[in-house]
């Protein structure tokens, strides 16, 4: 396991070598999850591009630090795990929160990012009223009280077949986050709003959804598409809000199709 300190918090991280000409893919996590999602992901990947993959604060082994957060908080932490790896100009591939953090370090360290893949997110995700009552939820029961809630939200109906253990492990994944570092991602999903940022990103962008995803459903992530100069949109069928769980072949060839044909290649570091 590897750790730095950035931002007076400890990160959990790994890198994973891959060649030299071929640029570093960052895989930034969603909210309740820590980086083992994107396991059946990165074993397609690995060898073919160099991967870094992180635990934002307050997830998995990355301390809680101090809240409440702000998407800035998050993408700077990013930023100086980057800094230290001494990575610029990489592909930042962000799923719901992570897609958000995706968009604000590229607002705010455009040098980092060569090229944007936003997974099941959007440019605004959910309404004040939404996530005031999640947090609510959990400060006064648990994230054990919403697990049932989220998993019809991130997982397709065929996913959550009491019959398939993987749920139930996903099920835990959520429900052992720290209740704290949780409701402060959740404070600063609320208070994340890239609409009109996202007409200025400049740089090759891959928007992607699961068709049957309900947190961010379709119509709302090709919404955001739109907003970006040049994007593209692609729908991974029989996948809810996680897809590099339920369908990781169909999202690890849409992440290589990209790098390879949207100019993305070249200087990695």
């Amino acid at each position: 396991m590897q750790f730095a300190r950035v931002n007076d918090v400890t990160i959990h991280y790994q890198v994973i070598g891959g060649p030299a000409d071929r640029p570093v893919i960052v895989f930034a996590n969603s909210l309740g999850t820590d980086f083992r999602i994107w396991r059946d992901v990165i074993v397609r990947l690995a060898g073919d591009f160099p991967i870094i993959l992180y635990d934002k604060r307050g997830h998995g082994l990355s301390d809680i630090g101090k809240t409440p957060y702000s998407i800035e908080d998050h993408a700077a932490d990013l930023a100086g795990l980057l800094d230290l790896l001494k990575v610029r100009n990489a592909v930042i591939c962000g799923l719901s929160v992570g897609g958000l953090i995706a968009q604000a370090i590229y607002q705010t360290r455009p040098e980092l990012v060569k090229a944007l893949i936003l997974c099941d997110t959007a440019s605004k995700i959910g309404s004040a009223d939404m996530w005031n009552a999640r947090i609510a939820a959990v400060e006064e029961h648990g994230i054990a009280s919403i697990v049932d809630a989220v998993m019809e939200k991130w997982f397709t109906p065929a996913f959550r077949n009491p019959d398939n253990i993987a749920f139930r492990g996903y099920c835990n994944m959520l429900a052992r986050q720290p209740d704290e570092g949780y409701a402060a991602t959740c404070a600063s999903i609320r208070d994340a709003d890239y609409t009109e940022a996202a007409a200025r990103i400049a740089v090759p962008t891959l928007c992607i959804v699961g068709d049957q995803d309900g947190s961010t459903p379709p119509d709302l992530v090709r919404k955001t598409a739109e907003l970006i100069p040049g994007a593209r949109f692609e729908v991974i069928k029989d996948a809810g809000h996680i897809p590099c769980v339920e369908q990781p072949e169909a999202l690890s060839d849409l992440i290589r199709n990209f790098i390879n044909t949207a100019n993305t290649a070249g200087e990695a570091q």
